[in-house]
């Protein structure tokens, strides 16, 4: 079982290092992170981002030239990081809730559909958003507690639902610094910043659609489960745990069920660990974990029943389920072009009635484009593909189709447009703002690669979760990196295993430096 385990966990790695060395490679040579003009997207960067990147090279010089500088920041940031953390993620609420409360704007795609249907009773009756619900049933779960969320509250506005966005993410952060906390608590504050620095460039919070409001889902099962395999913790806390991972697992199938694969790699690598283990199994250690399981099945299943039986008896808008988009239909749109949405495909499965037809056309584009590309070709796609997924640090942001609905270039009066020319796709600083998400981007993906050292259940778990979604992009409808939105907390938490290496790596440096800033001070006092 031993051998079985190792040669589990090396093919985990290969692809994993193949998957993420990719993603790393396509982030480094992104377009984003071009200075000045940029021929690919007609853009230039600003002297803001000419500033900010001065600002960052003289705080590096002066760390490492001036003993006390350095000092400084080492208790700012490293002595008094829980301080420093908690400060920063304040400053990016406050700077979040004004970005919403300046900016909210109507979007296209499918999460303007949602709202419009959600907030609008009178469009349950326009043809083509029936048959919009009737083709993507998936949407109506979410649609329909967009729904209760609008009558519950008497709102209507976009910006009510983008203040429910931000909410959504903010939890999502929150679960994942427990999530820190549970797992490696010396890790925390550098586990803030990583937060705090991926909530500053995420403009998604004014997108209300399933990519950010699924986040909290993900961030709370594996907040669940740490909670679980956490023995420390008292029987109620662990049992309390199990539910809550039952239920927000069933929500998370039922918001976006692509988002359930970090819980198919946890099931994988606790199976692994229980064969590896089977013969210093305890009769207490398997009655905990039977239990568990109860706790989980019983509280997924009721929570799936009781979910099912709202949407199956809903009354507010009719569809008709027979005209459902089979799954196989996304797997033909993700092998054409960029990998992603193919608007003739989508239509085609408007015109065909039944099932069978719209599975029949499918299958045969899939066959016909394999066949086209064979087996050299599709493999270069998928790389391609991999960079279409992965590469692009703003997360997709303008790449949708009717994105916003109206104006794309805003003039620079008022706080509303100065804002706006941050995130519109002819705005004067849209470069500026791809270039610091693309940097951040950046950052967190250098950070998870020296995250090496010993294979931990959690760092595997993750890893596989990743493998995971990367694959399912690979072989399904994606070809933009809004789709990793998803998995953003299982990159976010393999970010903070890199703390206990990058102490390894820097301690040498420290010793000199210590020694310098000792002799300096001799010096002086002589």
């Amino acid at each position: 079982m031993r051998r079985f385990y190792n040669f589990s966990q090396s093919v985990i790695n290969l692809f994993w290092r193949i998957l993420f060395f990719l993603t790393l490679f396509f982030a480094l040579t992104s377009p984003n992170i071009i200075l000045g003009d940029n021929a690919t997207f007609g853009t230039s960067t600003t002297l803001l981002t000419t500033g900010l990147i001065i600002a960052i090279v003289a705080i590096l010089v002066m760390n490492y030239a001036y003993p006390r500088i350095h000092a400084w920041l080492v208790k700012v940031l490293v002595t008094e990081q829980l301080r420093t953390g908690r400060w920063l993620l304040l400053m990016v609420l406050v700077g979040q809730i004004f970005f919403v409360y300046f900016v909210h704007p109507n979007s296209g795609f499918d999460s303007g559909m949602l709202l419009h249907t959600a907030t609008d009773p009178t469009s349950v009756l326009d043809p083509d958003v029936t048959s919009y619900f009737s083709l993507n049933v998936n949407n109506l779960p979410i649609m329909l507690f967009m729904h209760w969320l609008s009558t519950t509250f008497n709102q209507t506005t976009w910006e009510f639902f983008d203040y429910v966005t931000l909410f959504f993410v903010d939890l999502s952060a929150i679960f994942n610094l427990l999530s820190v906390k549970l797992v490696q608590e010396k890790a925390l504050g550098t586990a803030m910043y990583i937060q705090a620095a991926w909530l500053a460039v995420f403009p998604s919070i004014i997108m209300p659609y399933t990519d950010a409001w699924g986040l909290p889902l993900v961030s709370f099962y594996l907040l669940c489960y740490f909670a679980m395999r956490k023995s420390t913790l008292p029987s109620l806390v662990r049992a309390a745990a199990a539910n809550g991972f039952g239920i927000s697992v069933m929500l998370t199938y039922f918001m976006k069920p692509s988002s359930i694969i970090p819980v198919i790699a946890i099931a994988i690598i606790e199976i692994l660990v229980m064969m590896k283990n089977h013969k210093r199994q305890t009769m207490e250690g398997l009655f905990i974990a039977f239990a568990m399981l109860l706790f989980i099945g019983r509280s997924g299943y009721e929570t799936y029943r009781y979910v099912n039986h709202k949407v199956e008896t809903q009354t507010y808008i009719q569809v008709d389920k027979s005209r459902a988009i089979p799954a196989i239909h996304f797997a033909a749109m993700g092998v054409y072009g960029q990998g992603g949405y193919s608007w003739w495909q989508a239509v085609e499965m408007t015109f065909l009635p039944t099932k069978k037809q719209k599975t029949d056309y499918s299958v045969m584009m899939l066959k016909k484009r394999l066949k086209q590309l064979g087996p050299v070709g599709y493999l270069k796609f998928l790389v391609m593909k991999q960079r279409n997924n992965t590469a692009d640090g703003t997360f997709g942001w303008l790449k949708e189709g009717h994105f916003f609905l109206e104006n794309q270039k805003p003039n620079n009066k008022g706080i509303t447009n100065k804002l706006k020319n941050f995130i519109y796709l002819y705005g004067r600083h849209i470069a500026d703002f791809r270039f610091v998400a693309q940097m951040w981007w950046i950052s967190l993906l250098v950070i998870i690669a020296l995250g090496f050292g010993p294979e931990r259940r959690v760092i595997q778990i993750l890893r596989l979760a990743m493998v995971g979604g990367f694959m399912f992009l690979l072989l399904f409808e994606g070809g933009r990196s809004r789709y990793i939105i998803q998995y953003l907390p299982c990159l976010l938490l393999l970010a903070e295993r890199v703390v206990i290496n990058v102490k390894r790596l820097s301690g040498v440096y420290e010793r000199k430096l210590d020694a310098a800033i000792a002799a300096d001070e001799s010096e002086q006092s002589q």
